[in-house]
């Protein structure tokens, strides 16, 4: 129940639960799993409950949640509208929302469950949330001068998280500000004591800092004036489609939109107002939603979003409201690494940019109101029009939605429609057919806007004709039949498809395999054994026919009704060994370029076997990292598709190196969770297989994905076993790795004297196997420890020792990390001209990498030597350069480097 509750009102997949409930899943897991939801389902009913609200989805389970039931969704979104308040300079009501967040803690989270490392996960991530959320409350109460509430607050949670150097500072300010002078010196004094004790280090500069102003009685210290409040500029995004210009007909639902928005009397409504369009597959809605959208975008100037949703994509390729989200989040100015990692947390994040702004939202073929429903808007002045097949109903109830239904145009707006199309001289001159045509079409638009696109680009065709192969072509699509014959689409994407040459024919029907959400020719190549340049006028002819539609340059996507009948044809008239061979061959398009791409990102990375590249496919050629890095952003989403897709479907063997040839690119661009998953996708494969290497590659992945998500102790486990498998292979450089990264860990939490012992270890593994890349790693690493245990000549030799090599082997990342742990040695010992000059040479290299988080961190060292050979001005532009990127990655660091700022 915790599990589902952690995802209220969605589908969590069967093997999300699996699990989340096992480390190791018995073989009767989902049997077992439906004996457990049976007997919650038995315990609501004994509450006096509905057992109705856990339902069972050919996916997985959900749990429905009436709004204010669940506490941590509610948590989220008044944190997230602090957040905004506090970005804006409110800092009244950012104290007020923040608080209101806070008091629905009563204590740890998920107090009292036991499970594996994915439980472990989300308690730890929500409370980190909680920490975070104390610490922006306490700087929105202490701008409101609320002094002692925050020192109330804040002394016993010192106690039970003392390594928090920023609730230390927040609590010495409060109990400064309250004329508690000696009681904020006491608390620096029991801070140092921790520290010093605990870490074997003192305090950070700013609080240093802080406790010598208030020694001196700095007068800054007190409450600052209250602040006005900033607005912050957002983008205005324009996501609209191109409008139809033979547009015609549809008054009435155009005017039930028009009432809506209260055009006629320019009225703006009170509340946020929620259009929802259904009808029939191809009746029109979507010409609808933007012909109208573009008609009042003058009245949303704030911008109009849209998306297509997908509902109904037969490959089970429904767009996650999620990614969505982010596409959203993108359009409004949101950069990648800012984006919050839980899906609440991102709605929050959305509404709250979308409050006190005038945008219109268009979410085009909604599956269900699950998918639509954390993607529209909070607020007044916002609307949100909504199409798809089925009725929404629980948009209606729930949020108050306006159903708009979008019945089938009269005779006389399908001739319009069709005319505007086909124009008035052709129509004209044949009359009867155009009649014909209508009916045989059942005035259904999308059959229309078919039907016409294959007459004009055939002007010489007789419109005659056309009708009597309308007559003639029956059959259709099962789920999209009826004895209603304007349901029935089949007869017309028949006759459309039929009309193809064989070539372009076979192409649309292999399209329909594709699991991911659109496709560049490459790809098509691959998929249909046939060269680029042969593959592109097919694509040309089928986006001509409104078979396929080019997004942008470059890139296909089917309409799902369109990819249904592609599919089902594929299956129909391809034989399954034809398929398997199409899929195949896709799949080695993506693995080899991937493969290729991942050596240009990282080129002295270690090359890895790939499965055999069966004959036909065709392979991306990347010149270069930036190359590299576009192709990644461009294709990463169909890619873990792929990864998602062979988690279902197989071959076990293509899913460790899709993950490997993942893994940088995500790390790079934090991606985490996404790395994570991707890895944990190997690791089931690989145990299937009985890869031992494959699994311990893969344990080292979410070793290092579950480090950078801040889940040390599950990083720590997960490359213990990554270790253990390697040693079982005899693998010395993967047990090299392993120790590398259970020492990287172990540095992270204050244990340097461990981490130098691990460093040794792999050092003494890539002698053995004879990587000098890898030695040099680890001589940096050795050399890192040493000089964090104030050991400073030996570190400079071994870091030396590391840059030599790198420089020698070209290995201009690894010449970076070392030349960082020089200029920090440099800097320890005082010779800071030394240390400046070895920081900017790795920054450099950094910023070419496109490494923002290393570069960030060497901007954060290079303003530390600044600022302690007395040149505050050259720290502060250093500091603000590296705070900038860590803002951008929503890095916790930012939080050090915002207090140095400010001291």
């Amino acid at each position: 129940m915790a599990v589902l509750l952690l995802h209220p009102n969605r589908v969590v997949p069967l093997g999300q639960l699996v699990e989340a409930l096992w480390a190791n899943p018995p073989r009767a897991a989902e049997s077992n799993l439906r004996t457990y939801v049976a007997a919650l389902r038995t315990t609501f009913i004994r509450a006096g409950e509905d057992g109705a609200r856990l339902s069972t989805d050919q996916r997985g389970y959900r749990l429905s949640v009436e709004p204010g039931e669940c506490d941590l969704a509610t948590f989220v979104d008044l944190a997230a509208e602090g957040e905004q308040a506090l970005a804006r300079g409110d800092t009244a009501t950012a104290a007020r929302r923040l608080r209101a967040a806070l008091d629905l803690w009563r204590g740890p989270a998920l107090a009292g469950l036991t499970g594996g490392p994915y439980l472990a996960l989300e308690a730890d991530r929500m409370d980190q949330h909680r920490l975070q959320v104390v610490g922006r409350w306490a700087e929105a109460a202490l701008a409101e001068r609320c002094h002692e509430q925050v020192a109330a607050e804040l002394d016993p949670l010192v106690r039970s998280y003392p390594m928090w150097e920023g609730l230390w500072g927040q609590l010495m300010l409060a109990l400064y500000r309250c004329g508690r002078r000696s009681a904020a010196l006491a608390a620096y004094r029991e801070a140092y004591r921790v520290l010093t004790r605990e870490l074997g280090v003192l305090p950070g500069q700013e609080l240093q800092d802080l406790h010598r102003r208030m020694l001196a009685a700095d007068p800054t210290l007190d409450p600052p004036p209250a602040r006005e409040s900033v607005r912050v500029a957002l983008p205005a995004p324009r996501q609209l489609p191109a409008d139809i210009a033979a547009f015609a007909g549809r008054t009435e639902q155009l005017d039930a939109l028009d009432r809506l928005l209260g055009a006629a009397d320019g009225a703006q409504p009170e509340t946020v107002t929620i259009a929802v369009l259904t009808g029939s597959p191809g009746i029109g809605k979507t010409t609808l939603a933007v012909h109208w959208a573009h008609r009042v975008a003058a009245r949303f100037p704030d911008g109009q979003l849209y998306v297509n949703l997908r509902g109904f994509d037969p490959g089970g390729a429904v767009m996650s409201p999620y990614d969505a989200l982010r596409g959203f989040l993108d359009a409004l100015g949101v950069a990648p690494q800012q984006i919050p990692t839980t899906p609440d947390a991102q709605a929050a994040l959305y509404r709250s940019l979308l409050a006190g702004r005038r945008v219109l939202v268009v979410l085009d073929n909604a599956r269900d109101a699950e998918q639509a429903r954390p993607l529209l808007p909070g607020t007044p002045g916002c609307m949100a029009v909504v199409t798809s097949r089925n009725q929404l109903a629980g948009l209606v109830a729930a949020e108050g939605a306006h159903p708009v239904t979008v019945e089938l145009p009269s005779t006389a707006e399908a001739r319009r429609m069709l005319v505007g199309r086909l124009g008035e001289r052709r129509a004209a001159a044949e009359p009867a057919a155009v009649d014909e045509i209508i009916a045989g079409c059942a005035r259904l638009p999308l059959a229309l806007a078919i039907v016409a696109a294959r007459t004009a680009c055939r002007p010489d065709f007789p419109l005659a004709a056309i009708a009597a192969e309308l007559r003639a072509a029956r059959g259709g699509l099962e789920p999209f039949a009826g004895d209603d014959p304007a349901t029935d689409v089949r007869a017309v994407f028949s006759w459309s498809y039929q009309a193809l040459p064989p070539p372009a024919a076979r192409v649309f029907r292999l399209l329909g395999l594709h699991p991911g959400p659109d496709i560049a020719a490459p790809a098509v190549a691959s998929l249909a054994a046939l060269p680029v340049e042969r593959v592109r006028p097919l694509l040309g002819a089928l986006a001509e026919a409104h078979l396929l539609t080019e997004r942008v340059p470059g890139r296909y996507a089917f309409h799902d009704l369109l990819r249904a009948y592609a599919a089902e044809l594929a299956h129909t008239l391809d034989s399954a060994a034809d398929r398997r061979a199409a899929l195949a061959r896709l799949l080695g398009h993506y693995l080899q370029t991937a493969h290729a791409a991942a050596l240009l990102l990282h080129p002295t990375r270690e090359p890895i076997a790939l499965p055999a590249m069966p004959p036909g496919v065709t392979v991306e050629r990347l010149a270069d990292g930036a190359q590299a890095v576009a192709w990644f952003t461009t294709e990463h989403r169909v890619l873990l598709a792929l990864t998602r897709w062979i988690a279902e479907h197989g071959p076990d063997d293509h899913a460790g190196p899709l993950a490997w040839a993942l893994s940088d690119f995500l790390q790079r661009q934090g991606h985490w969770l996404d790395w994570a998953t991707s890895q944990q996708v190997a690791l089931t494969a690989a145990r299937r297989l009985g890869d031992r290497a494959g699994q311990g590659d893969a344990h080292r992945g979410l070793g290092f994905a579950y480090a950078r998500l801040g889940r040390h102790r599950d990083a720590l486990d997960e490359l213990g076993h990554a270790l253990d498998h390697y040693r079982a292979c005899d693998d010395e450089t993967g047990q090299a790795n392993a120790h590398l990264g259970i020492g990287w860990v172990l540095e992270r939490e204050g244990r340097h004297s461990e981490a130098l012992a691990h460093g040794q270890h792999a050092l003494d593994h890539f002698r053995r196997a004879d990587n000098r890349i890898g030695q040099a790693r680890a001589l940096n690493s050795i050399g890192w420890c040493h000089t964090l245990l104030g050991d400073h000549r030996p570190a400079l030799a071994h870091c030396q020792a590391a840059l030599a090599i790198q420089r020698e082997l070209g290995d201009r990342r690894g010449a970076a990390t070392s030349l960082d742990s020089i200029g920090y040695i440099h800097h320890q010992l005082g010779d800071h001209a030394a240390a400046v000059d070895c920081y900017q040479e790795a920054i450099a290299l950094f910023r070419e990498d496109g490494d923002r988080y290393y570069e960030a961190d060497v901007l954060h060292h290079l303003g530390d030597c600044h600022h302690a050979r007395g040149d505050r001005a050259a720290a502060v532009a250093a500091w603000r350069q590296a705070l900038a990127i860590l803002d951008e990655l929503g890095h916790p660091d930012a939080a050090t480097l915002r207090g140095k700022l400010d001291s």
